[in-house]
């Protein structure tokens, strides 16, 4: 312990002050010239995590050096976790979709009757008609989505959830609908431009000339999701809208697309969510056979390699790995919980002296610190694929009028986690600045899902219900498992022995809420 202290001290002075080894001292024991004290190893070197290690020499002892080995294998497999982790959350939509008979890319899923708590979809919302599809564009080629007039917001995201292109009213065709050609990421047909502002470009494939809002994924698998909006409170307007007009089919079906198949996702039991333990390398693993190798550049690729996933090759771990994996993947599952959940990054917060977050920390969509020039912040990465999806610049930029705005909390105005066995309440000041319509849905600490209770959709909107106004034009909702008599319109029901946490949404934001002269109430406990 001695040659450790004195280690330390010597190199933290000479680090400190910056000092070169003094000319004309005495040669270091077993050498000729003096040597710094920092590029040193001692005997004997006492850790934190992994007690201590032996040297012989600057030799790792052979423990030492398996229980390095060991550690290495653990850290890679933390980071593959919190590092590969919106691949997985792509995969695992597919696997949901796929178990749910939507296959093909003529099969849509829409929740016809909205998304209720039943399916596990992360941070998925009450209010909008869904209309989700996975492309394959390995399989099919170039693909063709056509957007009906008066669509929601819509995004296609590749199968690393990475933004490829807007649809609807964020999106190029500005809500008044049109048709996008989604490249394969090695499409080598005839050349099709993709055209720098966006602006639709003519393509003509089997013998029929029209015009695309062309986009090229980096990779095979993609997520096309789209929402409709509610009229008169009722979802029966953008059911027809998505029935009638929405068709996906490759392109080289141009002249007699297959018909279009629609499976109600309104209460249906699905998961769509990943796995927090070792299968989820095992998710990894298919995505990474799936892609084309470029998918994921090389320091993501080496970090799953490391751990035996690597295109091409069968994973297939042995008991010492799989060891390792099932503690790296529940390490990895605490750090995304703690992230999401204990969050301490000051710019996530949207007001002072208030716990209402945003989802996408620095307002950049790819999580970029300074335009980049910090780097990405990884964590905020994290914390956003952990519970949510859809990665949008339209639900990140400031877009007046369209897009979306989002404020999330886990915690009452003390600071404490919400209970679901008591009661609070959560004052919406009057003139909420939106152009469509604003919602609060209450989801479950443990699915990151709608929070299931004796209501269908734990939420509210003011669209959809018929709210009871205060006397300056506010709303207060209430939250507890039973209602509080007279109020029953605006309570939304919690569980006794279970946590939530809740999302303020705001579709077509406007000034007040980026100036922040218009902001929401905290979450306040009625003792």
């Amino acid at each position: 312990m001695k040659h450790v202290l004195t280690l330390a001290i010597l190199v933290g002075f000479s680090v400190l002050c910056h000092l070169p080894t003094a000319k004309g001292a005495d040669p270091t024991p077993g050498y000729n010239t003096p040597i710094p004290p920092e590029i040193m190893t001692p005997d004997l070197v006492d850790t934190k995590y992994l007690g201590r290690l032996e040297f012989s020499d600057g030799r790792p002892s052979r423990d030492t050096a398996d229980k390095i080995y060991d550690h290495l294998a653990y850290l890679r497999g933390v980071e593959v976790f919190l590092n590969l982790m919106p691949a997985a959350s792509i995969e695992a939509m597919r696997i949901g979709h796929v178990e749910n008979g939507v296959v093909t890319s003529n099969q849509i899923a829409i929740s016809e009757n909205l998304m209720d708590s039943n399916p596990l979809f992360l941070t998925g919302n009450t209010d909008t008609v869904y209309a989700s599809a996975i492309l394959d564009l390995e399989r099919d080629g170039p693909t063709v989505v056509e957007v009906p007039k008066g669509s929601g917001p819509g995004t296609v995201n590749d199968a690393f959830f990475r933004f490829v292109v807007d649809m609807g009213a964020p999106g190029p065709d500005r809500g008044q609908g049109g048709k996008y050609l989604i490249l394969p990421p090695d499409y080598d047909g005839p050349s099709i431009e993709v055209s720098e502002d966006g602006s639709a470009v003519s393509v003509t494939a089997g013998g029929i000339t029209d015009r695309y809002f062309v986009a090229q994924s980096p990779s095979y698998t993609n997520w096309l999701i789209l929402r409709g909006f509610l009229v008169n409170g009722k979802p029966d307007t953008a059911v027809r809208m998505f029935r009638e007009g929405l068709k996906v089919y490759p392109l080289n079906a141009v002249q007699n697309p297959p018909a279009m198949e629609f499976t109600s996702l309104s209460g249906r039991v699905m998961n769509t969510i990943h796995a927090n333990n070792e299968v989820f390398y095992a998710e990894i693993d298919h995505v990474i056979q799936k892609e084309p190798i470029g998918f994921l550049d090389p320091e993501l690729r080496g970090l799953a390699a490391a751990i035996g996933i690597e295109k091409g090759k069968t994973f297939a771990p042995d008991a010492r790995m799989q060891k390792i994996l099932r503690d790296a993947a529940a390490v990895g599952n605490a750090t995304a919980r703690s992230i999401t959940l204990d969050l301490r990054y000051s710019e996530a917060f949207l007001y002072e002296h208030s716990l209402w977050k945003v989802g996408f920390i620095g307002g950049d969509y790819r999580w970029l610190r300074d335009g980049g020039a910090g780097g990405r912040h990884l964590d905020a990465r994290t914390l956003f694929f952990y519970f949510a999806t859809v990665n949008t610049p339209a639900m990140a930029a400031k877009i007046v009028g369209a897009g979306s705005q989002y404020a999330w909390t886990e915690r009452d105005s003390n600071g404490d986690f919400l209970d679901g066995a008591k009661n609070y309440t959560l004052n919406i000041p009057a003139n909420p600045p939106v152009k469509d319509f604003w919602s609060v849905v209450v989801y479950d600490p443990q699915t990151r899902s709608q929070l299931q209770t004796g209501q269908p959709f734990p939420s509210r909107n003011d669209q959809k219900y018929d709210l009871i106004e205060n006397d300056d034009g506010s709303v207060t909702l209430y939250f507890g498992p039973e209602a509080p008599s007279g109020k029953e319109r605006n309570w939304i029901q919690t569980v006794p022995g279970k946590g939530w946490f809740t999302i303020l949404r705001l579709y077509g934001p406007l000034d007040p809420w980026f100036d922040k002269s218009w902001r929401p109430g905290e979450i306040e406990l009625n003792q």
